[in-house]
């Protein structure tokens, strides 16, 4: 396995584009020098989110997304080349693009970014420079998606 795209959708009240997805994440992937890693993508609904971030975070309630990194630390030291898994709701994520007044899988695309870029070691909960750096790369990612075609 090397640069493989796993997409799992375990939700069916929101429509999915996997093919949108997985394209979307191997540019990510491309742009952020992990085109060769595998990678991990599940999208549930609100109740399996709110049985996650219970159980991982004992935050009882449901999170848009969660990124589980394959080990700690810098993915390039990784021992294989799976990235780890970004789990996203697509309950969630509809409803924050409608109160945003945008559209459901422009949401998703930008949680599926910033998921990834939680795996290559970005964090946005510590020091405010940290914080600038991911959101500056999550523009630029999602600038990217986007001049490459309409999204739905």
């Amino acid at each position: 396995m090397s640069g493989e795209i796993f997409l799992n959708n375990r939700q069916k009240r929101v429509s999915i584009h996997a093919g949108k997805i997985k394209r979307a994440a191997k540019k990510i992937l491309s742009r952020l020098g992990f085109q060769d890693y595998d990678l991990s993508i599940v999208i549930v609904d609100d109740q399996e989110m709110t049985q996650l971030n219970r159980q991982y975070f004992q935050r009882n309630h449901p999170t848009n997304v969660i990124s589980f990194p394959m080990a700690a630390g810098d993915p390039a030291n990784l021992p294989s080349k799976i990235l780890g898994d970004v789990v996203i709701s697509a309950e969630t994520a509809k409803r924050q693009a409608e109160e945003a007044g945008g559209k459901g899988m422009n949401e998703v695309l930008f949680l599926l970014i910033h998921g990834i870029l939680h795996l290559a070691g970005y964090d946005h909960e510590g020091a405010a420079e940290e914080r600038k750096k991911m959101e500056d790369k999550e523009r630029k990612l999602l600038s990217l998606l986007m001049r490459s075609g309409p999204r739905k």
